[in-house]
């Protein structure tokens, strides 16, 4: 997979342990759909799989092309864990830190906020990564690494390595996701920042050589595609978020359909689509309605009393100007560490006083 965060789980903070106790889905309705966590019985191996693909809140469809590969199922699995603890780290600063359990989950999806619109990008962009991956690792039987018979100078290079199958990867989402009706406002919204996730994989495309030749000569180079750390395909998502651009909804009285119209203040908006696609040409996200503040708990948040905030960073912002409490406690790490032969680190046990800040209710 791409990069992963492995961090330890903490107390009242984004690293909550439930955060990776709980499982979610992606869907062709909604990009992240919690799951009961439960082991899955020793089954055959034939079989095992189908029950991954029932556990999934999958339409007909989605069902059939997870059972057809065994790979499928633990390739939304990753791309559904990826996703959501990659949202939980952008958001780890801000008032809504993509807390998605229970209803929180379900009230910000039936709302096309900015929330929303990340929530459609970064779902799609780990499912296409993270099938990108699987098929360069070997784990699905109907595709394997990427052939690239596109790349520039063919003549230069000798094919070689393990590419990213990112060719098959869109068309498995594209698929799997299918198509929605353009008739409808949100449909179409949700369509489009579904389609932005993908365009940001794609964008994120490396080429990878290494020369091969007498003395380092590089007369031979060995070459494949590799996708970005997932990481920094978050940061993307992220930063258009910021940018996200509030789209309306007009009638078109010759066909009788709904149209999208932009409103972005003293700023010059996107071209349209062609006629017969009314959604603006863009990478920016969008969004329907504005987003609530976040600051007390409501149907879309727990709101952010007690949440832990950093002195001087971002206090200010996430207690919504309530101010904060001051907690001090002794802890203790691991420090001054020490690689031992053979084959071990030796490390000190250093106790240190800090102040814990959290928000006021």
């Amino acid at each position: 997979m791409g990069e992963l965060l492995a961090v330890p789980c903490e107390k009242n903070s984004w690293r909550n342990c439930d955060i990776y106790q709980t499982d979610f889905g992606l869907t062709g309705n909604e990009p992240l759909s919690i799951l009961p966590l439960s082991s899955l019985p020793e089954e055959s191996v034939g079989r095992a799989h189908y029950k991954l693909c029932d556990r999934l809140k999958l339409e007909k469809k989605q069902r059939r092309m997870c059972r057809r590969d065994p790979g499928v199922a633990e390739t939304l699995m990753e791309a559904i864990s990826m996703s959501t603890q990659e949202c939980q780290y952008q958001f780890r600063f801000e008032r809504w830190n993509c807390t998605l359990e229970g209803r929180y989950r379900a009230n910000i999806l039936k709302r096309g906020f900015k929330e929303t619109a990340f929530l459609y990008a970064v779902s799609s962009a780990g499912l296409t990564h993270a099938m990108a991956k699987a098929c360069s690792a070997g784990r699905m039987e109907r595709c394997t690494c990427d052939e690239a018979p596109d790349l520039e100078n063919r003549k230069a290079w000798q094919w070689g390595g393990c590419g990213d199958n990112l060719k098959y990867s869109n068309k498995f989402v594209k698929d799997f996701l299918g198509k929605r009706s353009n008739k409808d406002l949100r449909a179409r919204v949700d369509m489009h920042n579904t389609n932005v996730g993908m365009k940001v994989i794609k964008a994120g495309v490396e080429t990878t050589c290494k020369c091969h030749g007498v003395s380092g000569s590089c007369t031979v180079q060995t070459c494949w595609r590799q996708l970005s750390p997932f990481h920094e395909i978050g940061k993307q998502l992220k930063q258009r978020y910021e940018t996200s651009l509030k789209v309306g909804s007009s009638t078109n009285e010759a066909t009788g359909e709904g149209e999208i119209s932009q409103s972005r203040p003293q700023q010059q908006l996107p071209s349209p689509g062609p006629s017969n696609d009314p959604i603006p040409r863009t990478m920016d996200l969008l969004h329907i309605d504005d987003s609530p503040s976040f600051c007390v708990p409501s149907k879309f948040s727990p709101g952010t009393s007690a949440r832990k905030c950093y002195k001087d960073k971002n206090c200010n912002v996430i207690c919504c100007d309530r101010g904060h409490n001051t907690q001090s406690r002794v802890v203790t790490r691991p420090c001054q560490c020490q690689v031992r032969w053979c084959c071990y680190v030796e490390c000190k046990q250093c106790t240190q006083k800090e102040e814990v800040y959290t928000c006021k209710g």
